[in-house]
């Protein structure tokens, strides 16, 4: 692992750190101290979708996240694969170096479906499990960024340019009422859609014929928390994965720890058996 880089980019600070995996610079943060928890992110965001509960948690736990491959500062693969397998493969290696052979995994929309999967394929590798709107089920609804990806009269478009305003209007049909998309939030996603090399890896991910894997979410063994807007549709995880919990929150989207930032991060330090937020000092 490389030591935290100083870079003029806005989203470098003093927390960012480096490492190669299979060709490619992932960004990535570890922050705070106890327990080591991993936060994975879904498909169009970046590590900062976790910032609001990340400045919380820290205080209770070792926290690390990344940007995954074709998002953020992390950028595309250079054999553009992303299936759910090469996605799970890279995030155990990077575990590995690390060197952290256990530890509890969450992971919001794709993150989640990373993270179930991780479960699947490594379950002595996950400690305790929390599933945000994962992804997995084929009859999840698709959000409107992956369903314009998908358009074949779109596709050479969205490689040369993406414009803050499509980025708005995604962003306002993936979130619930109670959530203002603001216009830093707007900024950032453009910004990192737009970095080299990342609006046609969102492509190649997009256009990715994906195994439907949901016939393994019942082998899930690890204690894990559902945690599910009420928005959101074609999920199950309650229902197949013996002995889970499930927290429904109400008028909640797609970008789940930004929208109820408290409620996600109370949940989760419940599922952990940390201390609660109130009592910290």
């Amino acid at each position: 692992m490389t030591a935290s880089e100083t870079h003029s980019d806005p989203y470098v600070d003093e927390e960012s750190r480096f490492t190669w995996i299979d060709g490619v610079r992932v960004h990535f943060k570890r922050e705070g101290s106890g327990p080591p928890l991993l936060l994975l992110h879904g498909s169009g965001s970046s590590l900062q979708a976790f910032d609001p509960i990340v400045a919380d948690l820290k205080n209770s736990c070792e926290v690390i996240r990344l940007d995954l491959p074709a998002f953020g500062l992390t950028g595309p693969r250079p054999d553009r694969d992303y299936r759910i397998e090469a996605y799970v493969s890279f995030v155990a290696e990077f575990l590995s170096g690390l060197g952290l052979d256990k530890l509890n995994v969450a992971g919001n929309s794709l993150g989640g479906n990373i993270a179930w999967n991780l479960a699947v394929e490594h379950p002595q590798r996950v400690q305790r499990l929390i599933l945000m709107n994962a992804t997995g089920y084929p009859e999840k609804s698709l959000p409107t960024a992956l369903k314009m990806a998908r358009n074949p009269l779109l596709r050479p478009l969205l490689r040369r340019w993406a414009p803050s305003g499509a980025a708005e209007q995604n962003l306002r049909s993936s979130v619930g009422p109670l959530m203002v998309v603001d216009q830093a939030l707007v900024d950032r996603v453009t910004a990192m859609m737009n970095r080299p090399g990342n609006r046609s890896a969102f492509i190649d991910f997009a256009n990715t014929d994906q195994a439907d894997r949901s016939g393994h979410i019942t082998e899930i063994a690890v204690p894990t928390l559902v945690l599910r807007g009420d928005l959101i549709d074609g999920q199950h995880f309650h229902r197949d994965i013996p002995g889970s919990h499930e927290v429904v929150l109400t008028g909640v989207g797609h970008l789940m720890p930004e929208e109820a930032p408290a409620e996600v991060g109370e949940a989760i330090r419940s599922h952990l058996g940390l201390p609660s937020s109130t009592t910290q000092e």
